[in-house]
């Protein structure tokens, strides 16, 4: 369910946060996790935290590519 990504689970955005996967472990699985007991059972299958880039609104792309 993870790597379908967060809109397939009905979030707009592309970022897993812990209390977004926490909410999909309690309505998949009934079950309820600590976000660090959900730190470490992430760490334990490969996930690692990743906090994404922010980028400018008013950013060109083809500016910057050219």
């Amino acid at each position: 369910m993870l790597e379908a990504g967060p809109a397939a689970c009905g979030w707009s955005d592309q970022c897993w946060t812990p209390a977004r996967i926490g909410e999909v472990v309690r309505r998949r699985f009934g079950v309820d996790y600590t976000l660090a007991g959900l730190d470490l059972l992430l760490h334990r299958i490969g996930w690692s935290v990743q906090v994404p880039a922010r980028k400018a609104s008013e950013r060109n792309e083809t500016q910057i590519a050219a």
